[in-house]
């Protein structure tokens, strides 16, 4: 290549076509004094002169090939100007053009056949210069144009590439599961410390009731066990269930606790902190009444094969809905359980089966010497329906239901040997179903 001719720059008000005014042998050579240049106005306009101006037609034609440009796309825009302002040349002798982006030089050189691109640091420099004085060298345009083309068109394509769906807003999901599992270990944690402090004054508390949520309401409700009585069984029955057994059992070892007399004031901060438990626990059971909605508007398809949880927890691992439908099975399969996968490469051992899809149901329901196998298909249907979930336009169950069921006969095959449902006719029923959905 014996060095560019041309730059092509791109406005946010149009595409420009520059011609470099150096002999091309020489610009290589002469990198330092371009460099220079760059800073003088007066300097540069020697190196480089405006051939042709095509303006974009408006903003969302401006934002349409900022998108393509980009995304290194020729868009039939671009395409038709390079063609009209370079100059004809043979098979033999290609126009050098200097481009700003591999990507798209790598697209200009398959779409225009005469040209060949440059994207070298000497291509660089002088973009950069033209881009510092495109105010003066683009003289068809008026002062503040570009100023105001530069902004209008950034604040169009951030909201571009930050879209906000609320069918397809996924970000709420991974924010809601992290929560999730964060409240999950500090309400444990949390309710231990409960239950460790107040087995100081009712030891006998702590083996009678096990479930943390209740145990934390029970101590609001009975905090000096010298106060319980024979009145206040109905009361405490309302804290385990309507059970009475354990409400009078409660009673009995009130009675005879070997727990020791607490304070006024230490009974107080104890109440205080399982009031805390309480609010976190309630907190709990909201958020997750808020995740099941969100999954059943996100990927329905996927709450509905392997529950709300696992597939926003396979949601959050991969960064986004978008990702985990372009991962593949075998992907999905030990998505969680990267560290054993790498370990496992690495002393060639064995590698997982599973990663977060082991807390399925489906795994725990298989045999021990089926659960490779089962994890392998479920895998594979958890990635169609993350596919179908992010990219059909009506959200609907329909796909997993019938996916659910290809993994229950499955199963029941594993078990059995009743051969399970073929895929071509459970997809035929679940679309079926959706057409049906339509309809009504």
């Amino acid at each position: 290549m014996s060095g560019v001719q041309y730059l092509l720059f791109e406005e946010p008000t149009g595409y420009a076509l520059f011609k470099v005014a150096l002999a091309p042998e020489s610009i290589g050579a002469r990198l330092k004094e371009v460099q220079e240049a760059v800073n003088d106005l007066a300097k540069f306009s020697k190196l480089v002169t405006l051939v042709s101006f095509s303006p974009f037609k408006g903003a969302a034609d401006a934002l349409q090939n900022a998108n393509d440009v980009a995304e290194g796309t020729v868009n039939d825009e671009l395409k038709e100007f390079l063609k009209l302002s370079l100059p004809k040349r043979s098979k033999k002798a290609k126009i050098t053009l200097g481009v700003s982006d591999i990507k798209l030089a790598s697209s200009i050189k398959e779409s225009v056949k005469h040209v060949d691109c440059d994207t070298s640091e000497v291509v660089q420099d002088l973009l950069r210069g033209i881009r510092l004085h495109s105010a003066k060298l683009l003289k068809q345009l008026q002062d503040g144009d570009i100023e105001r083309a530069q902004l209008g068109l950034s604040h169009a394509y951030s909201r571009a590439k930050v879209q906000f769906s609320v069918k397809k807003n996924d970000n709420h999901i991974i924010q809601a599961i992290a929560l999730l599992d964060q409240l999950d270990k500090d309400i444990n944690t949390f309710a231990m410390r409960v239950r460790e402090w107040y087995s100081w004054h009712f030891p006998e508390l702590y083996k009678i009731v096990s479930d943390n949520y209740a145990y934390s309401k029970l101590i609001l409700f009975i905090k000096n066990k010298e106060d319980l009585n024979e009145e206040s069984l109905h009361d405490l029955a309302e804290f385990v269930n309507d059970d009475a057994a354990i409400a009078q059992s409660i009673i009995d070892a009130a009675r005879i606790s070997m727990g020791q007399d607490i304070s006024e004031q230490d009974m107080d901060n104890i109440t205080t902190f399982a009031a805390k438990v309480v609010s976190l626990s309630d907190y709990r059971k909201q958020l997750h009444g808020y995740l099941v909605e969100k999954m059943s508007i996100v990927a329905p398809n996927l709450s509905e094969l392997i529950g709300e949880v696992v597939g926003a927890r396979l949601i959050s691992h991969a960064g986004s809905l978008t990702n985990l439908s372009k991962y593949p099975a075998s992907t999905v399969q030990i998505l969680g359980a990267e560290k054993a996968l790498f370990r496992a490469l690495k002393t060639k051992g064995n590698t997982p089966k599973y990663g977060l899809i082991y807390h399925s149901t489906f795994i725990g329901k298989a045999a021990q010497k089926n659960k490779g196998r089962i994890s392998r298909f479920l895998a594979n249907k958890c990635s169609i329906a993350s596919r179908i979930d992010n990219f059909a336009e009506t959200p609907s169950t329909r796909f997993g239901e019938i996916l659910k069921k290809q993994v229950e006969e499955r199963l029941n095959f594993y078990d059995t040997g009743a051969p399970p449902m073929k895929n071509a006719d459970a997809m035929k029923e679940a679309m079926q179903g959706v057409e049906d959905l339509m309809e009504e």
